[in-house]
């Protein structure tokens, strides 16, 4: 049996390619596949053991009395049939499959499940790759292998783009939406069930492929997060990955905590993208126009590119400010310099301090473009211009600053299609991205910018995945004393606290504490104490202690009751902290504003770990009410570094210990030199 996974150059890159179950009639798969390979390049053998001639080509009645040397072979059959069918692929040496038939473990039965398991041994022992099964196909329009049923396959052209999608019909909808813009895919492959070659194989395919400038990913499920995040973590230091995750309805069913409601499947796999270097997306609209802009330009790495706006008209140059600011890019300020130049070249009562706005284009815009590029906050220059070409050739003036200028231009426009079209066409060929609305020109440098934003984290952020031992305090069940005392270990700090076992140390413990104290239910069973009136905070006296021990000795429960006595902290900023070791993506960390009322907020930043200190700063950016951590209203700042330094930590910790599940530190509180773990639970997988 083969234990190493052939390379994918057979698959999509074949040579010579035998269709299992080709047709003669029009209705059947296999008919259209073959049709959609009629001008495929090399040697193409139907295999029917009904017929000797199939659309011109002749037909072989078996693989083993085909011609030898296949490369791919392409299953149009029925489920049933396809084991056999792929171990005689095997006997005969053939490198790539793919499975069009349905019928596997897509459609709930064990019947489906068990096939696919002997579709998987099949390609193990016989060193195949196989695409599928329940899949479209793919289609290499660079070497016209167009390996699909669906009609007009034969139109897309070749291009830079590399698109992979787990599903097939998606991986068809997006190539023809490319071919509508105008955009060339240089593979566009569906994964279907995916049982054998899986995302991180053909992003890692693309990431190697010269000819490919960027990769373009749809995907529903992450049976292996941490793989695909490793494969985009690569492939992005090379190019820029743009992904179009579904399911933002999923919150997931994590039922044990604050921590894993609020860490849902599709916000998860989201932050991984992102972290990796890739940019997220929520459209198909938004995947084309990231990638339309990457084919031209990538920025380079920078903490914040700064973008300059100039537009022939004010109304669309408002949406395009107003759009890349809610995306959180930066429109700086020109220079007084710049002004200075501006002033001289456009009438007055226009804003010409970015955006800046003409009035109208003139024929001042060309040397308005040089001042606004030339200034030296500006990495990159957005240009909308309704198509006036009486008042201005905006075609030849974009056309020489593209020659000219570092910085890369994308340019917005509108006019009939048959004026603005071969503007268009002879832009895009000299490098200029264009587009025909406003809002989809700023969103396509929004993605650009996101991109440099991420490959500056990975300049300046190295992980030091170091950790404690903590494996001896990992004792089942961990109440919060105990998860207390572990976080301890790792630097996490929490307030001055007692463990009583009955009414008399929990007295004790009020007279050693001074100032006010908490008195909470220690038991394990108990996830959310705050929901069944196990916190009763407030306490100075003796007299409400006892009443306070009177409602937690109320509570239903077990035998054993235990109290924890704790020193009541100052008022503060209050976090949740936590993270789990996701069955998919492994250790994973969170960060949220709000404490106890983070699930109604729904504020938090979420990353794989180990993470850096950069990546730990970026996820504090990322929460909307970011700015409270700077202070806000005469509110003190609290110190960002220190719940960098706890994030770290926590992942550092699930990291080195895959048997801690989840890990919920809320509230957490804050101060402008403190942090404080107000409650803590740690929850264990069994041994």
């Amino acid at each position: 049996m083969s234990t190493k996974r052939p390379p994918l150059n057979r698959l999509f890159a074949p040579r010579s390619i035998a269709v299992v179950g080709a047709s003669a009639s029009p209705e059947k798969a296999g008919y259209q596949m073959l049709k959609s390979l009629a001008g495929f390049p090399g040697d193409l053998y139907p295999i029917n053991p009904k017929a000797d001639e199939i659309l011109g080509f002749r037909a072989y009645p078996s693989l083993s009395e085909a011609p030898k040397n296949i490369d791919l072979v392409i299953l149009t059959i029925p489920a049933a049939a396809c084991v056999p069918a792929l171990e005689d692929a095997a006997a005969v040496g053939v490198g790539g499959a793919i499975i069009i038939s349905g019928g596997f473990a897509e459609a709930g039965a064990a019947e489906g499940a068990e096939l696919q398991e002997k579709l998987a041994a099949a390609c193990r022992d016989g060193g195949i790759r196989l695409l599928g099964p329940n899949t479209s196909g793919f289609v290499n329009p660079r070497t016209n292998v167009r390996a699909t049923f669906a009609p007009g396959a034969e139109r897309l052209a070749a291009g830079g783009v590399g698109l992979v999608a787990q599903s097939g019909g998606v991986n068809l909808s997006l190539a023809f939406q490319f071919l509508r813009q105008g955009i060339g895919v240089g593979l566009a492959a569906g994964l279907g069930n995916a049982i054998d070659v899986a995302l991180p194989d053909v992003i890692d395919y693309l990431a190697a492929d010269d000819a490919i400038k960027v990769i373009a990913v749809h995907l529903e499920g992450v049976p292996d997060g941490r793989r695909l995040f490793e494969s985009v973590r690569a492939a992005t230091a090379v190019k820029p990955v743009v992904a179009l995750p579904v399911g933002r309805s999923d919150i997931g069913d994590f039922a044990k905590s604050h921590t894993g409601n609020l860490m849902g499947s599709y916000a998860l796999t989201a932050a991984a993208l992102r972290q990796a270097g890739a940019v997220p997306v929520r459209s198909t609209d938004d995947l084309i126009d990231a990638a339309h802009a990457f084919l031209h330009d990538r920025l380079g790495a920078s903490e914040n590119p700064g973008v300059g706006v100039l537009t022939g008209q004010a109304g669309p140059g408002l949406i395009i400010a107003d759009a890349l600011k809610a995306a959180g890019i930066s429109i700086p300020p020109l220079s007084d310099r710049t002004v200075t130049t501006v002033e001289t070249l456009l009438p007055p009562l226009t804003y010409i301090r970015n955006p800046v706005d003409t009035g109208r284009p003139g024929a001042s815009f060309p040397q308005v473009l040089d001042a606004v590029a030339a200034d030296p906050a500006i990495d990159l220059v957005l240009t909308y211009a309704l198509h006036e070409p009486d008042a201005l050739n905006i075609g030849a003036v974009l056309s020489q600053a593209r020659s000219t200028l570092v910085q890369p231009i994308v340019f917005g426009t509108g006019g009939a299609p048959e004026s603005i079209d071969p503007v268009i066409e002879t832009l895009e060929t000299e490098g200029v991205p264009c587009f025909t609305a406003p809002d989809r020109a700023a969103r396509a440098v929004s993605a650009m910018v996101e991109d440099a934003r991420a490959r500056h984290r990975r300049s300046v952020g190295a992980i030091d995945p170091s950790a404690v031992d903590v494996s001896g305090a990992l004792v089942s069940p961990m109440d919060e004393d105990r998860a207390k005392t572990l976080l301890k270990a790792i630097g996490i700090a929490s307030p001055q606290r007692f463990v009583c076992r009955d009414r008399l140390q929990a007295h004790d413990a009020l007279g050693a504490i001074e100032g006010r104290v908490v008195l909470k239910i220690l038991d394990t069973s108990i996830a959310h104490k705050t929901e069944v009136g196990g916190v009763q905070v407030g306490i100075e006296t003796a007299a409400q202690l006892d009443a306070a021990l009177d409602i937690i000795d109320a509570i239903p429960g077990g035998d054993v009751r235990r109290y924890l006595v704790e020193a009541e902290a100052p008022p503060g900023l209050e976090l949740i902290l936590g993270g789990t070791n996701d069955p998919s993506f492994g250790a994973t960390v969170l960060v949220g504003l709000g404490g106890t009322a983070a699930e109604a907020m729904e504020d938090v930043a979420i990353a794989l770990a180990p993470l850096s200190e950069a990546e730990g700063h970026a996820l504090l950016d990322r929460l909307r009410g970011s700015a409270l951590l700077d202070g806000w209203r005469a509110a003190p700042p609290v110190d960002r570094d220190r719940i960098v330094t706890a994030i770290t930590a926590l992942g550092n910790l699930l990291s080195a210990n895959p048997r801690i599940r989840e890990i919920d530190l809320n509230p957490v509180r804050v101060y402008a030199d403190e942090l404080l773990a107000l409650d803590a639970l740690i929850v264990l997988s069994e041994v």
